[in-house]
Parts: C-alpha cells; structure tokens; sequence
C-alpha cells in the first residue's frame, strides 16, 4: 500500500465506491482512483475529495468550524457524545464500521472511537474546512468530502453503526449501507434546546415545533425506533462561548459575531436538551 495513503482511509477501501460509476476505489499515488479512471485526489490533511468538480454551498466556513472547535472542545456538549456513545457501544457489533453523516470537525466520531478500540470510523462532511479536523480527530477516523442528499459513496450493507448529529438525513440511503443488523443514531434538538440563547438572540434558527412528526414520517419506511436517550441539562456559558455557539449554527448565517452586541447581555447558562435515538432497519 502506497505511504501516501493515510492510514485511517487503508481500512476503508473494501468499502467505498467511485460516486460516478460505483466501481471500487483503489490507490493511485495521491488519490483513489476506479477502473474507469475517475480520480479523487487525498488532500494533504488527509481527507478524500469525493466531491470532485463540485462546489458545495451547504458546508460550514473558515469562521463557524473555528467557532464550532472552540465551542465543543470546552465539554459543554460532553454528554451528548456520551449518551450517543453509549448507544452506538449497545448496538456495536464488537468489531466493524462507523459512519458518521455530517461529521464536522469529527467531535462525536472521535469520542465513539475513543470508547470502542475495534471500531473504525468514517466521517462524511460538505465542509472541507470541518474535514481537515475531520481527518485528524482520531487514528482511527477516516474523512471523505460528500453531499449526504446525494447517493453515499459507499458499497450495500456495509456499515455498522451511522451516525446522525444535528445533521440533514438521507433515509433510503442510510438504509442501503446500514447493515440488517445495523443501527441508525440520530441526535436531534427539543423545543428547549438553547431556548435562553435564543431568547435573546431573534436572528437565530428556531426549532420546528413539528420536527419529531416529519422525522418519523421520513425514517418511518426504512427504520423503526428502538429506544431513545434523552438529554437534558443547564451549562454555564462565558461570553466567547455563547458567540461561538451561535457562531457555530446554522443562525451564523444570518448574524456576525459583532451583530451579537446588539443583544447584551447574552445569556450566562443555556439549556442544552437533545433526543438520541437508535434506529434498527426495517
């Protein structure tokens, strides 16, 4: 195997498949290349660039991965990864896959890895910026660039456990490479979630009241629940770390950090409150 490749990627290329004609991936220097000749180029912080020729608009920027690293390496959201590790342990197989759909900076995916030494890990994320932490998060984490509402660049029935934080879900696809066995963990916010925070702050994203209804309307084909954690608890929040956890949201978008002035004084504890729910395939 060429050194180039890096060593978390090796484990991953039984499984990943060219996304223009589904054949398998191999190594060519610095790059995965298929028979056809499609080739996807491994960036030097270790990341694959499945999204070749396409340039996606969905990612987080320079400045929402920045606030997003800031953010979570404080361990406010520790008990999120904790109870979504304590799912994925429950349905692990003892040996085998995890995918994370909308890695980010690989926060959840590393934290997994770090409690199941025979897990490797892969995360998918539009935001190469996310992906070149992605990529570093764990030796055990792999890091491909994807569209999850595009068709997963990956063989049938060949994950383990996928991962699903705070992130867009494509069902039939998760459905495809999740094994029969599989699960499916999808950590989502309640109504409560940050509600301090964005009580004061109008320009953020508000939380669907009808979230849970369209959730389960769209999984309800492919995957039935089979039992969901809730998470529920008040962290104490400086000034910088309720600016990076706005900044780190889809709300960034529409509100700059020198915006959140026009709302002092920002919240100093905030409600962090989540469902995570591990679903087995119909």
């Amino acid at each position: 195997m060429p050194a180039l490749l890096p060593p978390a990627l090796e484990p991953f290329l039984d499984l990943l498949c060219c996304p223009v004609c589904r054949t398998r991936l191999r190594p060519d220097r610095r790059s995965l290349r298929c028979p056809a000749g499609h080739t996807f180029d491994i960036a030097r912080q270790g990341y694959v660039s499945l999204l070749t020729g396409i340039r996606s608009t969905s990612g987080d920027d320079a400045a929402m991965v920045q606030a997003r690293h800031r953010f979570l390496s404080t361990g406010r959201y520790a008990p999120i990864r904790q109870a979504l590790t304590r799912l994925t342990a429950d349905a692990f197989p003892g040996h085998g896959t995890v995918m994370d759909v909308g890695c980010g900076t690989g926060y959840y995916l590393a934290g997994v890895l770090g409690q199941l030494p025979a897990a490797r890990g892969l995360g998918l994320d539009a935001s190469v910026r996310a992906l070149r932490s992605a990529a570093r998060s764990h030796p055990r984490a792999a890091a491909a660039s994807w569209d999850v509402f595009r068709p997963l660049p990956l063989v049938d029935r060949s994950v383990d456990v996928m991962l699903d934080v705070f992130a867009p879900r494509n069902p039939s696809e998760f459905h495809r490479v999740l094994r029969s066995t599989g699960r499916l963990i999808v950590v989502r916010p309640t109504e409560r979630h940050l509600v301090e925070l964005r009580g004061r702050v109008p320009a953020m994203v508000g939380i669907d009241p009808d979230k849970e209804r369209r959730l389960h309307r769209a999984l309800g084909p492919y995957f039935e629940a089979a039992g969901t954690q809730d998470v529920e608890y008040t962290a104490p929040l400086t000034g910088q770390e309720a600016v990076d956890l706005v900044g780190m949201t889809p709300s960034a978008r529409h509100l700059t950090p020198a915006g959140l002035s026009d709302h002092d004084p920002l919240p100093d504890q905030v409600t962090v409150s989540v469902l995570a729910t591990s679903y087995q395939p119909r």
